[in-house]
């Protein structure tokens, strides 16, 4: 299992991290919940009193909860503890922590996520105060970490926002905000993509639609960047595109599949579950793409479902859109673990 503390650490330890492939064992669901709660204090005992003071907020504190976004900190100020700030032992805690809530391709996805921000970082030394870089991430921790009772935890900075309700056994990743700038990268010679499956398999999707199909799942107007994005809790959109009923199995796989990239974020029994209630779900979910369709083109899609919204915008912004990249996973009925708790 990928444990590596990337926020201070080498490029070659970067590397070996996100080119681990091993999937951990199954583990029964309160082993996984003790386990991530232990972590959680592993994390917390490494702290002084100060540390605690600033990293620990009650569970239902709303501003906190939403209090995360797309753009550099310096931008968006975020609450929690920096990790530039934190000592290396404490930076090892942190990620263990995460390492533990994450399944081995989500955590692997983070790291090239933050890895692709300290590019930035090296891209713009010398022009003044920082925006970017692997220590402007912040750890936030909502309610006590418990194995039975809801709390959360909150990772993030610029380009990448996880908010993980935990209730008992469950993992909600949602809302939480993916993003890659840049969007391809090299790494001790090694082509790095934080999201390019998020790309190919969406690019495949569209390609394998029949003519008729691709009619009704390309919008007939332009979208240009998320609709539901940061700062959009408790909007709602009506579903357009192509109705996963109108795809057949093949193509309802593959659909699934794309789903996985966020899904599949969360650790690996969490995910299992939020599959399980999409695919349940298939046949009320909708597919809509705006742009070419051609692989290495800018073009925007949305997943939408019952449950689900999904979007993935490349940013219009200078420079080539398909270098930058922001995406947005929803629950619209649990973001927050709103439902989970509740019951």
């Amino acid at each position: 299992m990928v444990k590596t503390t990337f926020l201070g650490s080498s490029r070659s330890s970067f590397l070996a991290a996100l080119l681990c492939c091993g999937l951990a064992p199954a583990q029964s669901s309160l082993s996984v919940a003790s386990k991530i709660v232990a972590s959680a204090n592993g994390f917390l005992s490494s702290l002084d009193e100060g540390q605690r003071s600033k990293v620990l907020f009650d569970f239902n504190d709303a501003v906190q909860r939403m209090k995360w976004s797309n753009l550099p900190t310096t931008m968006v100020p975020r609450a929690g503890l920096k990790m530039g700030d934190l000592s290396a032992p404490q930076r090892k805690a942190a990620m263990d922590l995460l390492a533990a809530m994450l399944s081995t391709r989500g955590y692997e996805k983070v790291l090239a996520i933050v890895e692709g921000d300290e590019q930035l970082k090296v891209a713009g030394s010398g022009r003044g105060s920082p925006m970017f870089g692997r220590d402007l991430y912040y750890i936030s921790i909502l309610g006590k970490p418990s194995a039975t009772d809801p709390w959360m935890l909150q990772f993030g900075g610029h380009h990448l926002a996880l908010n993980i309700t935990m209730v008992g056994r469950e993992g909600i990743l949602t809302p939480s905000h993916t993003a890659a700038q840049p969007a391809k990268y090299m790494v001790d010679g090694k082509t790095v993509r934080p999201l390019g499956a998020e790309n190919d398999k969406a690019f495949a999707l569209i390609n394998a639609l029949d003519e008729e199909q691709r009619k009704q799942a390309i919008l007939n107007y332009r979208v240009a960047d998320l609709v539901l994005g940061p700062g959009k809790d408790g909007k709602t959109i009506q579903p357009e595109g192509i109705k996963c009923t109108a795809m057949n199995a093949s193509q309802q796989a593959m659909l699934l599949d794309l789903v996985g990239e966020w899904a599949g974020i969360v650790h690996e029994q969490a995910a299992a579950v939020r599959m399980a209630e999409i695919k349940a779900n298939l046949s009320g979910t909708w597919f809509a793409w705006s742009g070419p369709t051609t692989n290495g083109m800018p073009a925007y899609y949305r997943i939408q479902g019952p449950t689900l919204v999904i979007e993935y915008a490349p940013q219009p912004l200078g420079g080539d859109p398909t270098m930058h990249i922001h995406t947005i996973y929803r629950d619209p009925t649990n973001d927050y673990g709103k439902k989970s708790v509740a019951h």
